[in-house]
């Protein structure tokens, strides 16, 4: 007997459709609800972390499309939560194992994923972004890993896919000077799977997620799975990574990362 399909409309962060005569594809929009970006607050963080467990879990989806809703695909972690997590060990502790479960939950999905990026995309939008199979963003997107400027070390999915992606000397590049890429620049060196302008991003992304919809689903799944193991093998990595950001933190610099971005000014480490 075929599980039954999770309780989508339970997300609150999430805009979860389905498409196509069969609803094989899966359309997961993220919710901009300070009506300009999406934005990962205490719940927000939650739900992107456990969404992939009921995508892989749900029998009747064969790939999932992941974009943002308004200007833009992220807009990274809410400052009233990373100003919490500056002053609160029991959720420093919650979100960091969260942070962990949301790239390891993608890892292990067996559906193909799809992101479509478009405008700024910051946080943890850009983590389930660059780690899906197939990213694909518009060549004015403006990808940036801002975690050094916060003052704290870049872990989320940083270790473990930049370097694997875009070379080891682009990412130390990116990471620590936390300077923009656009989505042009983004396919140039690497980052993302393609880029397209804007008007094409939705169109190309549901096109290639129909195509991997209709094909054949071991044979992709398993393909996925065998490439991946060059993610899993970074998992220490990637695991040293995260400790280092979230003992970040717990110290001065994130708390004047944070003030400064509060003030709109440069920060003074």
């Amino acid at each position: 007997m075929p599980a039954p399909f999770p309780d989508y409309q339970r997300y609150e962060t999430l805009n979860i459709t389905r498409r196509g005569a069969d609803g094989a594809v899966l359309d997961i929009q993220m919710r901009a609800l300070n009506g300009k970006l999406p934005t990962a607050g205490h719940v927000g963080h939650r739900e992107l972390c456990g969404v992939w467990r009921d995508v892989s879990d749900d029998d009747s989806v064969r790939c999932a499309v992941l974009r943002g809703e308004g200007a833009g695909f992220s807009g990274g972690g809410d400052l009233a939560m990373v100003q919490d997590m500056t002053e609160d060990f029991e959720l420093r502790c919650r979100i960091w194992k969260e942070a962990r479960d949301l790239v390891y939950n993608i890892v292990h999905c067996d559906k193909p994923i799809v992101s479509a990026i478009h405008g700024p995309a910051v946080g943890a939008g850009l983590v389930a972004g660059l780690l899906a199979d197939i990213s694909i963003a518009a060549r004015g997107a403006k990808i940036v890993d801002g975690h050094t400027r916060l003052g704290v070390a870049a872990g989320d999915h940083a270790a473990i896919v930049w370097p694997l992606l875009c070379s080891m000397a682009k990412a130390k590049y990116y990471l620590l000077l936390c300077d923009p890429v656009s989505g042009e620049e983004a396919e140039r060196i690497g980052l993302v799977s393609l880029a397209v302008d804007e008007a094409e991003l939705l169109p190309r992304a549901y096109e290639v997620a129909d195509r991997l919809a209709a094909g054949s689903q071991t044979a992709i799944r398993w393909t996925k799975h065998a490439l991946n193991q060059w993610l899993r093998q970074a998992g220490p990595m990637f695991e040293t990574s995260l400790a280092l950001e979230f003992m970040g933190f717990g110290g001065p610099d994130a708390r004047e990362g944070v003030a400064s971005l509060r003030e709109k000014r440069a920060p003074k480490f």
